[in-house]
C-alpha cells in the first residue's frame, strides 16, 4: 500500500465534474483506491458518490492511498490529476 497527501486546487472543490475526472481516473487501475479527509471521512475514489460524500473544498488536503498490484502507478497517476486541476 502506498500513499500522499495532496490539496485539492480546483477553486470549487471536489463537485461533480472535478469527482467524475477522479473517479474515472482511479477506475483505470487494478489496486483499491481510497483517501482520507482531515476530518477522518474515507472515501472510495472509485464512487463519484462516495467522493461527492466527502465534501472536500479548494484548499482542503486530503490522503490518497492505493492498494493492489498497479498501486504505485495508480498513486502517480492521480496526483498528477489532482494537482492539474481534475481537468478544470
Amino acid at each position: 500500500m502506498v500513499s500522499k497527501k495532496v490539496k485539492i486546487v480546483n477553486a470549487t472543490g471536489l463537485h461533480l465534474r472535478p469527482a467524475g475526472v477522479l473517479c474515472e481516473t482511479a477506475m483505470k487501475y487494478n489496486s483499491k483506491v481510497t483517501f482520507t479527509t482531515d476530518n477522518h471521512y474515507e472515501a472510495n475514489a472509485k464512487s463519484v458518490l462516495s467522493v461527492l460524500g466527502a465534501c472536500v473544498k479548494s484548499g482542503e488536503e486530503i490522503e490518497l492511498s492505493c492498494d493492489g498490484d498497479d498501486e504505485e502507478a495508480a498513486l502517480s497517476d492521480l496526483v498528477a490529476s489532482i494537482e492539474g486541476g481534475l481537468g478544470e
